[in-house]
């Protein structure tokens, strides 16, 4: 229990850091964005926006999912992860609607004069320290606890890095007089968001339907394996929910041996599957080997 509640305050604080960056971010780009005219920053701005809405969203669900399982939610409360990473996809898809209409337009308007001022690098240059670090807590903290929730964040701002650096790069372009280079990087800061977007979306879809994690799968079945005692398995079943890896497995053993003998080999390979796959909750069926699962 000391492990979990661990877990839980490291997890709100990582959140709550980066909720605390995005409205620091947000504010800073919409008001440079505005100053300056650059759609370039303002689409930077309305990223932020949404990475504010998705670390709040982040904050609350690493609060409620680590919460045991009760009377009505018997496999926990970690699937909130799931969801809150789901609804980051549809931000990041909002996002990209406005961008790419509003660089189009520009492009074909040929509306695209800004005006480059020093607080246009800086507050672009600010961004990427801030999410470097944001995302490598993020993801220091996602690795250490299993949280897909605080994976998203970390993915979501590592990737946000790569959008503020094209920006950056437009804005030097506009500098040199090639204004079309801000609405451009717009275009290719949306693409990024889309590639993350449909990543971040995947994920979370797979495991809101319980889709069989392969690498799981293998690491388990490699412990069956390499389990003398074990002579063969069936009905392997695996389901994420948040930060939680539920597995049930029937194993067929000796007949000869006795039931201690028997739950100490189950307690073995229970034992073998919490240390490579952290959270784990197993459950396993023994069965004698001559009452093998009819093919």
């Amino acid at each position: 229990m000391k492990n979990i509640s661990e877990a839980v305050v490291e997890k709100k604080r990582v959140a709550l850091i980066s909720v605390f960056a995005a409205i620091f971010l947000t504010g800073s780009k919409f008001l440079i964005g505005i100053l300056t005219g650059s759609l370039g920053i303002l689409s930077e701005a309305l990223h932020s926006a949404l990475d504010l809405i998705a670390a709040a969203i982040t904050y609350f669900s690493v609060r409620i999912s680590d919460k045991p399982a009760d009377s009505d939610h018997h496999y926990g409360h970690g699937k909130i992860e799931n969801i809150s990473a789901l609804i980051e996809t549809f931000l990041l898809l909002i996002t990209c609607s406005w961008i790419i209409y509003e660089a189009v337009h520009r492009l074909l308007t040929g509306k695209v004069l800004i005006e480059i001022t020093v607080w246009s690098y800086l507050v672009v240059i600010t961004s990427i320290i801030i999410d470097y670090s944001r995302s490598r807590a993020l993801l220091k903290a996602a690795k250490k606890y299993n949280s897909q929730a605080l994976e998203a964040d970390a993915l979501h701002f590592s990737t946000d890095i790569w959008s503020s650096t094209v920006v950056f790069i437009g804005l030097i372009c506009a500098n040199f007089g090639w204004h079309y280079a801000d609405p451009i990087a717009a275009l290719i800061v949306a693409l990024i968001v889309i590639y993350v977007s449909y990543k971040l979306g995947k994920r979370s879809i797979d495991v809101l339907l319980d889709k069989a994690p392969i690498d799981h799968i293998k690491i388990i079945e490699d412990i069956l394996n390499n389990t003398v005692q074990v002579s063969t398995f069936h009905d392997l079943r695996i389901r994420l929910s948040g930060a939680n890896v539920f597995v049930d497995v029937s194993i067929h053993v000796d007949p000869s041996l006795n039931i201690e003998q028997v739950h100490r080999i189950a307690d073995e390979i229970e034992s073998r599957i919490h240390q490579k796959i952290n959270r784990s909750v197993v459950h396993i069926h023994q069965e004698p080997e001559d009452n093998k699962r009819p093919e």
